[in-house]
This record gives structure tokens, C-alpha cells and sequence, in this order.
């Protein structure tokens, strides 16, 4: 018979549960895109209807490891979200600003023309 979890985890010794609460936070914090969508409760299917695509079109976006800047926001804000770039140095963090003007209408009419 299978246990429950809290069964499993009244047994762990404390610095089992804080290593193990440890992973669980780092797993939640940095995660693949279809993971991310699965997260937030989202099919591929929903999430192409927010993005006006195909559904294979999200898995395959979901598969790549380049893209541009601008997809990549386009997917994250349909899932809710907001995208921020960082760039992490030893003696600290700093936040590029370059693209967060960037307006996605004006940038598929300049394809366009």
C-alpha cells in the first residue's frame, strides 16, 4: 500500500525536510518552458489561443533552446507573466532594461512593411 506524504515526511529528520524544502524551491524558481506552462495549469492548446498560433507552433517553441527576445515574451506574457532579463556577475546583479520598451505591435508592422 502506498504511503501518504505526510507519513514520509514526519519521519524525515529536520535537516532532511530543510534540504528537501531547499530543492523543492530551487525546482520551482528555474524551470523548461513546458514545464512553466504545465505550472501554471495551461495546455499548449490554451496557450496557442492566447498567442493566435497553432498549437504546434508552442511546442515547438517550447523545444528550442534560441529564440528571439521578443517570442519569448510573447509566451510568457500569455501565460500571465512578465519577462525580465538579468545579467549575473560575481560582485552583483544588474537588470537590462534594453527590452522592456519594446512594443510587439510596432515590431510586426515594421516586418510587415
Amino acid at each position: 500500500m502506498a504511503k501518504q506524504f505526510a507519513e514520509l515526511e514526519a519521519k524525515m529528520s529536520p535537516d532532511a525536510r530543510a534540504r528537501s524544502d531547499a530543492l523543492y524551491h530551487k525546482l520551482l524558481a528555474e524551470m523548461p518552458l513546458n514545464e512553466l506552462r504545465r505550472a501554471r495549469g495551461l495546455s499548449q492548446r490554451a496557450l496557442a489561443d492566447v498567442l493566435h498560433v497553432q498549437q504546434p507552433s508552442v511546442a515547438k517553441m517550447e523545444r528550442r533552446t534560441d529564440m528571439y527576445i521578443s517570442s519569448l515574451r510573447s509566451h510568457i506574457e500569455a501565460m500571465g507573466g512578465e519577462l525580465e532579463i538579468t545579467a549575473r556577475f560575481p560582485d552583483g546583479a544588474v537588470k537590462i532594461t534594453n527590452f522592456t520598451g519594446i512594443d510587439m505591435d510596432s515590431q510586426v508592422t515594421g516586418l510587415r512593411q
